[in-house]
């Protein structure tokens, strides 16, 4: 087998029909398989599923065990050599599928990959970011990066002058398209569960280049993206606190040392401000 692709839904099952059909439609040359992990959705028949999608293994779990445990519960039983994470708001398009694990089998150092997702009306969605090392978000949350969204040094995290046009390394695509590597999940381990949904894909590319990994964005794998399905449903104000607070997690678990603590100690006063000033990252 050599793709797996795993689909985490909640309360998104329409959009989720609609990247299943479109899956079929631009369905690779190669074998794969598609693997849905449902949370519990209200709306989530999986009888009717089943029946438009025979060839879909779904796992339906009791309750809403999060992002991270769900495809976590994807990555134990997909067989892929590669394993392509979408969420059920994206649809693919043709030959986006091919390219990614085209792009994976030619870049042995790869430990994932991000594809090009643009809106519903054909925007480019600005889907790349470093990783939020202190002084790049101390700048967001002091708004300088809104200030000076072309300075290299105050747009950093946001890379405000990435072109979205040619194959670049870059720290964090957007976890909505990201193909991962077995045989880097196999060494770096699944999903740290007490991201259950924000920082939980930046933590395992984080610990990936920790590990020697290389993350890539590929311009050739075209994803539509209709953006933010399912977090509008759990409401802003919580979802911009969770947001935060996986932050503030992120940094306890990677740079709390004695090294880092005067940078620590400033990008969490700027997040705790910023809770009350901006509305997340």
């Amino acid at each position: 087998m050599q793709l797996s692709i795993a689909i985490v839904n909640w309360n998104t099952t329409c959009l989720l029909s609609k990247l299943v059909r479109s899956i079929q439609t631009y369905a690779p040359s190669f074998e794969y398989e598609i693997i849905v992990v449902d949370n519990a959705s209200g709306d989530f028949d999986g009888q009717a599923f089943g029946a438009e999608f025979p060839d879909v293994r779904v796992i339906a779990n009791p309750d809403n065990a999060g992002y991270a445990r769900g495809n976590n519960q994807a990555f134990e039983v997909a067989t892929g050599d590669w394993v392509l994470l979408l969420n059920p708001d994206t649809r693919v398009t043709e030959g986006a599928l091919e390219a990614l694990v085209r792009f994976m089998e030619s870049h042995p150092d790869a430990g994932a990959a991000g594809g090009r997702l643009v809106k519903p009306d054909g925007s480019i969605e600005r889907s790349a970011r470093s990783f939020p090392y202190p002084g790049p978000i101390a700048w967001e949350y002091l708004g300088l990066s809104r200030l000076f969204p072309r300075s290299p040094l105050f747009g950093a995290y946001r890379m405000t002058r990435f072109a979205y046009d040619s194959v670049a390394e870059v720290d964090q695509p957007m976890g909505s398209c990201l193909i991962i590597s077995r045989k880097a999940l196999d060494e770096v381990g699944p999903f740290d569960e007490q991201f259950p949904i924000f920082f939980n894909e930046v933590d395992w590319l984080f610990r990936a280049n920790q590990k020697g990994y290389s993350t890539y964005f590929t311009p050739e794998a075209v994803v539509i993206h209709e953006g933010g399905a399912g977090t509008k449903q759990a409401g802003r104000r919580r979802m911009i606190r969770e947001s935060h607070d996986s932050l503030l997690r992120f940094y306890r678990k990677h740079f709390r040392r004695r090294l880092f603590l005067p940078v620590y100690g400033l990008a969490v006063a700027c997040i705790v401000i910023g809770k009350y000033l901006r509305s997340g990252i």
